[in-house]
């Protein structure tokens, strides 16, 4: 597939396995229990937008053998969803036929004036020009729509602002999938851009209800309301192992597992 959106990790937080070994209900003979933490690109030819950078970045992009990084798009400042941002800096190594680096580029960054701000705040010297550290990467606002890329390669994108608890998070909306990692907010079953999606990616963190993340049932109630063609489940907790959940969907529900890929 030239065109393709590649969910790379699709597992809470913490992870499944925990650092701790423990797994939970998830049985640890099936692979696709093995989750790390949430973050997804999308590959349109050369151009490659990546969503989040989880603390898992680097394995999670040698495993899908992802070789350029044009942007990245954040949904929201938790350290699950940014931590690994200091891992593109070979993303904009330019080598010479001696293999030196003979130029860097900047990668671009999008999200909320929230998320950009404590970006720049923990992560200063990827910002900053200096002699020491070359600046990898710029800042930008996400509007409500925005496009990366140019001509055949171009990725045409919507924002939406949710609820995550305390705090709030972008979805994302493309080639009729919405990406919605981190949420809360029951409202967006009211939300037009959400209606006639071919995929729509939605967190669902565990069985039992939680303050900053959809449960099962409420990702089943989404389902009735939006109807979408498929619905794939991510941020999945220990708690739910990946052959239930198969035995207990409805036929357009799916759990995601790590490096689930959509043709665009």
């Amino acid at each position: 597939m030239k065109n393709k959106f590649i969910i790379l990790g699709c597992g809470n937080s913490m992870g499944v396995p925990r650092i701790d070994s423990f797994w939970g209900k998830c049985k640890k003979s099936n692979k696709k229990n093995i989750r790390t933490r949430c973050s997804a690109i999308i590959i349109k030819g050369s151009n490659s937008v990546l969503i989040d950078t989880s603390p898992d970045i680097r394995a999670q992009l040698i495993k899908n053998k992802i070789k350029n990084i044009s942007s990245v798009i954040y949904s929201h400042e938790h350290a699950d969803q940014t931590n690994g941002l200091f891992e593109l800096r070979p993303f904009t190594f330019s080598k010479n036929k001696n293999l030196k680096i003979q130029s860097r580029k900047i990668i671009d960054l999008y999200g909320s004036k929230k998320t950009m701000y404590l970006l720049k705040k923990r992560f200063d010297y990827c910002f900053k020009k200096n002699s020491i550290y070359p600046q990898i990467v710029k800042s930008n606002i996400a509007k409500k729509t925005f496009s990366l890329g140019r001509g055949d390669e171009k990725i045409n994108i919507k924002t939406l602002t949710v609820k995550h608890g305390l705090v709030k998070s972008t979805a994302y909306i493309f080639n009729k999938i919405a990406y919605i990692s981190d949420c809360s907010d029951l409202s967006i079953i009211k939300m037009k851009n959400l209606n006639n999606l071919k995929y729509l990616i939605i967190d669902c963190l565990k069985i039992d209800k939680n303050y900053a993340h959809f449960n099962l049932d409420e990702c089943l109630y989404i389902n009735k309301h939006l109807k979408p063609k498929k619905m794939i489940l991510t941020n999945l907790h220990t708690d739910l192992d990946y052959d239930h959940l198969l035995s207990i969907l409805p036929k357009n529900v799916i759990p995601a597992y790590d490096g689930l890929k959509i043709s665009l």
